[in-house]
């Protein structure tokens, strides 16, 4: 196996020259920092995360925390957006570990042991909630972090999102747009804040509009195929007063809206219209519903690259203004919305 000695005496650099590249130190060119890559893979170098942690005090490893164990179909997901960001973090140097919390044991413990015992570098979080209790500690802690979201706090931390308001705008403007007037929407968990910031969206183009609010016509769980399907059975099934149009959180949340439709002898968009988020989330190709499903769409697996580049920039020190990204959605317009006159 090569050592960093050899990879030195490979590309004519010093040691702590390859060192710095491989760790993406800002002082190294972006060409000497590729060139460095490109031998180390060529040679198939493996750092010795003891010696690395030795020389550099960082130890080569992020981690990400989860609360508990996944439920199905949410594993999937899980186990999707771990292989992108290993394979993320790997390209630039970085093992990527998963730590799941042990039941009962709080998450700050949880964290605060992995920093002390496990030495890690800094970590990826997901999920934010108002004011995260995380972004909180690890900031006090001094270690670096990536958010994908963002908190209700004052964001100077590296984070990678989607504007969450303006798809609960956009897809409830829409509906309103072709006449709908009584809307339902199957939301995320409420604490988090992208539920929270699309549930703002929603009530805005409904206060544009001058419709008001109905809280009746609101839920929030897990976005699942079965909340889909027991929210959109409970509110068609009453048809004098079900809903003209729903808004799905995201497309199992819609797929479960059309299965009760169909379990209901009911036909999307005739008896009602519906439009999604798209996650581009496997199961769920929103294109080959029947009938093909409208919806903003924003592929979560385009965004862990950047994620791990980000992190990767926060441990190096980098300028955090230079870690945070907010993309912009696309709409989809498809058959899935009837317009409704009189």
């Amino acid at each position: 196996m090569p050592t960093l000695k050899d990879l030195s005496a490979h590309l004519g650099l010093s040691v702590t020259q390859v060192s710095r590249a491989l760790n993406n130190h800002a002082d190294v060119s972006e060409k000497t920092r590729e060139r460095v890559k490109k031998a180390a893979r060529h040679l198939n170098y493996r750092p010795n995360l003891s010696a690395r942690k030795l020389v550099s005090g960082k130890s080569g490893m992020v981690g990400f925390v989860l609360p508990e164990p996944p439920a199905a179909p949410i594993d999937g997901l899980i186990i999707q957006m771990l292989g992108h960001l290993s394979t993320a973090f790997a390209k630039s140097g970085l093992q990527f570990i998963l730590h799941i919390a042990p039941e009962k044991e709080d998450l700050l413990d949880v964290y605060g042991s992995l920093i002390d015992d496990g030495g890690l570098d800094g970590f990826f979080i997901g999920e934010p909630v108002q004011n995260d209790p995380r972004v909180t500690f690890l900031r006090k802690r001094n270690v670096p972090f990536v958010m994908h979201g963002r908190d209700f706090s004052d964001h100077t931390y590296p984070y990678f999102d989607i504007d969450n308001e303006e798809v609960g705008y956009i897809l409830t403007r829409h509906l309103l747009s072709q006449g709908h007037r009584k809307i339902a929407f199957l939301n995320g968990v409420q604490d988090l804040t992208y539920a929270e910031n699309r549930a703002r969206g929603y009530c805005r183009a409904l206060q544009e509009t001058g419709v008001p609010f109905d809280p009746s016509l609101v839920r929030n769980a897990t976005m699942i195929v079965d909340y889909g399907f027991d929210a959109a059975t409970e509110l068609l099934s009453d048809r004098e007063n079900a809903p003209s149009a729903i808004v799905a959180g995201n497309t199992w949340i819609a797929k479960g809206i059309y299965d009760a439709a169909d379990a209901l002898n009911l036909r999307v968009p005739h008896d009602v219209s519906v439009v999604a988020h798209d996650d581009n989330l496997y199961g769920a190709a929103t294109d080959e519903m029947k009938p093909p499903l409208t919806v903003t769409a924003s592929p979560l697996n385009e965004h862990w690259d950047t994620v791990a580049e980000f992190l990767v920039g926060a441990i190096s020190g980098k300028d955090v203004k230079t870690l945070q990204k907010i993309i912009d959605i696309d709409f989809v317009d498809r058959a899935s919305v009837a317009a409704l006159t009189g």
